[in-house]
């Protein structure tokens, strides 16, 4: 599965309770009200749970969050960062 698929699912489980309605991949985060401050730590521990990386705290951003494929981006900037490709 894609980092993209699986940031998907994560979060129309987590804050859309299931339905993934007007989550596309460019679709800004930030203007479906569904994740607060809070919520995007989370959403960070759940990325260095599910794909062994660390995200420095200076890459938590609106730029690096704002979207799925934002999110995904920095996903895989991280991995190639920590020389670990696979999840």
């Amino acid at each position: 599965m894609t980092p993209q698929k699986l940031i998907t699912d994560y979060i129309v489980e987590v804050w859309m309770d299931g339905d993934a309605d007007g989550l596309e991949p460019d679709t800004p985060i930030d203007e479906l009200n569904i994740i607060d401050s809070a919520g995007v730590f989370d959403l960070v521990h759940y990325l260095q749970q599910e794909f062994r990386i660390t995200v420095p705290l200076r890459q938590i951003s609106l730029t690096n969050f704002r979207s799925v494929n934002a999110i995904s981006d920095l996903v895989g900037r991280l991995r190639a960062a920590e020389g670990t490709a696979s999840a």
